[in-house]
């Protein structure tokens, strides 16, 4: 038998470190200091207790750069545009990954179009739009969310 973390006995890798209907974990960020940096770690964290950045069992690792990448502009997005983050939650089924980052605005973003790399500023819902499958954005009492999903097929091929 195995001891490794995320195989079975004969060695393959487990489908997924996920409990049965997936699991939601939140990370407080108002007033904290560096959170970007903070939101960064605790996404890279789950993504390994996920076995989702582990590339012996065939995950993209660009597909994981992206996650953390994307996490990094919302908050980092939050904190200029909209008087900072109040949270960050991973969503995590057998089929996709959702982030979340909420602030306490209720004005919802709009990208800068047409897009103009060559331009400082206004890339951060660019590389949101290119990177993840899906996003959005959603009001709510205490302000807005806005929201990037990855597909796991995508993330891990072998996985479902």
């Amino acid at each position: 038998m195995t001891t490794s973390p995320g195989t079975l006995d004969d060695g393959r890798p487990e489908e997924s470190m996920l409990p049965p209907g997936g699991q939601r974990r939140r990370m407080p960020l108002a007033g904290l200091p560096k959170p970007v940096a903070r939101a960064r770690g605790f996404t890279s964290q789950a993504l390994d207790d996920w076995s989702w950045s582990d590339t012996s069992y065939g995950v993209d690792q660009g597909v994981v750069e992206d996650i953390v990448l994307v996490v990094a502009e919302l908050v980092a997005n939050a904190m200029l545009h909209a008087g900072g983050p109040l949270e960050l939650v991973l969503d995590a089924t057998q089929s996709r990954l959702r982030v979340e980052v909420s602030d306490g605005d209720p004005t919802l973003p709009a990208p800068r179009r047409p897009h103009q790399p060559a331009l400082p500023g206004g890339h951060g819902l660019f590389i949101v739009q290119r990177t993840s499958d899906r996003w959005g954005a959603e009001r709510h009492g205490m302000g807005k969310t806005i929201w990037a999903e990855f597909d796991v097929a995508r993330l891990a091929p072998g996985r479902r």
